[in-house]
């Protein structure tokens, strides 16, 4: 299982990575989809969330991303935590939104996800490629329709915006997450 979180999320961290890369200099400024969010913003959420990874499998302390330089943030980040996913035991209890888990699960099911919808979100904001990865989106999605209510709590997701006849799969995902495309 773990080589497979390994693969999963070593592929969206992939794709979130060409957003970063090709985002626009004078665009970390830019309004993001989430509510009071720059793009420089979804990047500090992200190398965040990616730093207390690397601290939990490491046992060290977790890096405070620098939001003024989101690229060079970003890239530490990255780096760091690839290198500790594979080769760290991902069995290993790091800290999860729900208490300890294993680092496997919080990769692969809190982490992955959040890295899907946040790659939209920084493509929407420096106006970049916003086709994410339909594999990932199938998967995310079949697994959190079954959270829809827990998802609407504080803190989680906006209410969601009711898909339209025709819409994607990928569009019918993104508003069930409360953004609006």
């Amino acid at each position: 299982m773990s080589q497979e979180v390994i693969q999963r999320f070593t592929a969206l961290v992939n794709d979130f990575d060409a957003r970063v890369q090709a985002a626009p200099a004078d665009s970390w400024g830019n309004a993001a989809p989430c509510d009071g969010w720059t793009a420089a913003d979804i990047v500090s959420h992200i190398t965040t969330n990616m730093n207390g990874i690397t601290a939990g499998l490491t046992g060290t302390e977790a890096v405070t991303p620098d939001a003024t330089q989101p690229v060079a943030t970003w890239n530490a980040a990255r780096t760091t935590l690839l290198d500790a996913i594979n080769s760290h035991d991902l069995s290993t209890n790091i800290a999860g939104p729900f208490g300890p888990m294993p680092a496997a699960q919080v990769i692969g099911r809190f982490v992955s996800t959040d890295m899907l919808v946040h790659t939209w979100d920084l493509a929407r904001a420096v106006g970049g490629d916003e086709q994410i990865s339909a594999a990932a989106v199938e998967g995310a999605y079949s697994g959190l329709k079954p959270m829809d209510a827990m998802l609407r709590s504080p803190g989680m997701f906006g209410p969601k915006v009711e898909a339209a006849e025709g819409d994607d799969l990928q569009t019918e995902f993104l508003k069930f997450l409360g953004r609006a495309v």
